[in-house]
């Protein structure tokens, strides 16, 4: 274990406890605007993979329509409102992710939680990202968000696990805010959000 880690921790439970207990106002808003548009369940619960791979529920807030073959709601793209949209583009849905960082699932700063089915689709070196707790914003997040490919994503991830520091947390911080302010780089070219991870050729 790094040096940086237990201090790391604590300063996700202290600064993670806040934002959470600070937010919780324009939580109670987006909430009762959630359930306003889409109903119940307000919240999105998904399984994810953590630290080593050990999976937890992160939660956020709905962004998108039930499936509805019936009237056409089956993509991504289909099921996600403007609303849902304008959510994703301020971070808005994930403020219910801060009780996930104060719990211990995730950190404020790491490699973006993914799918579970994505673990046995990584390289050795890929996999490595889950070396480290993941992050409600990450080094991938700041370089491009789903601009990046996938094998770009995972090799910023890598590099953060291996130079992570509270310069470069604060430095991922503060470029975070900056990207959220000016609403770039959520989806991929031609994705309301990125596209299956299918695995890499491996050498």
């Amino acid at each position: 274990m790094r040096s940086y880690d237990p201090v790391k921790r604590a300063l996700d439970v202290v600064v993670g406890g806040a934002a959470f207990v600070a937010s919780l106002p324009l939580q109670g808003v987006v909430a009762h605007l959630v359930k306003r548009r889409y109903g119940a369940p307000i919240f999105f619960r998904q399984e994810r993979p953590g630290k080593d791979g050990k999976v937890f529920a992160l939660v956020k807030f709905r962004t998108m329509l039930d499936v509805d073959e019936s009237k056409g709601l089956v993509t991504d793209e289909q099921r996600l409102t403007s609303f849902g949209a304008y959510l994703r583009s301020t971070s808005l849905d994930e403020l219910p992710s801060l009780w996930n960082v104060v719990k211990g699932d995730m950190s404020l700063v790491g490699p973006r939680p993914l799918l579970v089915q994505y673990l046995e689709r990584y390289t050795p070196e890929q996999a490595r990202r889950h070396e480290v707790s993941p992050g409600i914003t990450g080094l991938a997040q700041v370089s491009g968000r789903n601009d990046l490919s996938w094998e770009d994503k995972f090799a910023k991830d890598v590099e953060y696990v291996d130079r992570r520091s509270l310069s470069l947390d604060l430095k991922i911080v503060f470029l975070t805010l900056a990207k959220v302010l000016r609403r770039d780089g959520i989806s991929a070219d031609g994705d309301v959000t990125m596209p299956e991870f299918m695995g890499s050729q491996r050498v």
